[in-house]
């Protein structure tokens, strides 16, 4: 995709198909290029999605019902505002609109500009620990966007048992 930009961007998407936005001014060749030196990187995140995808569809799902997933959300909307609440005030973020959703890739996201926070509404079946390691993963990119290691290091700050919690919310039942 071709724009007013500056630089050249590349997405891999859900579905593991790669977009790339480049400046008007870009050449195929130097877009190829680019690609090439780029390839561990784009390799490493379609394995990512791959990976993600086989996790949550290789875990038994029950077929939820309208009825079940509206119990799932109640349940999830009695815990998670006041958790949010709570860890925003610790971390010193604001936030916007709380949402539960049944997702299929995704404990959790979050938007930096409206910073809306939503939740997978399997969280309600989830441990307490296992919710407050996604609300503090989301809240912490309302002060850091990337995974990099400013992000890590607030993890550890504000959940220093954020990696046994991650590993215990992604185990098999």
């Amino acid at each position: 995709i071709r724009s007013n930009r500056k630089t050249v961007a590349i997405q891999v998407n859900s579905d593991r198909s790669v977009t790339v936005r480049a400046p008007r001014s870009a050449s195929e060749k130097d877009i190829e290029e680019i690609l090439k030196k780029k390839k561990a990187w784009i390799s490493k995140h379609i394995e990512k999605i791959k990976e993600t995808k086989e996790r949550f569809e290789a875990e038994p799902t029950e077929k939820l019902t309208r009825e079940k997933v509206i119990a799932l959300a109640e349940e999830a909307l009695k815990v998670i505002p006041e958790r949010v609440e709570y860890f925003a005030k610790v971390i010193g973020v604001t936030y916007g609109k709380i949402t539960v959703r049944n997702q299929k890739t995704r404990w959790g996201s979050c938007s930096i500009h409206s910073k809306k926070i939503r939740m997978n509404l399997q969280l309600a079946v989830k441990s307490e620990e296992c919710v407050e390691y996604v609300l503090v993963h989301e809240l912490c990119h309302l002060l850091e966007p990337s995974h990099n290691q400013r992000f890590y290091d607030l993890m550890s700050h504000f959940l220093p048992d954020w990696r046994e919690r991650k590993q215990k919310l992604n185990e098999k039942v």
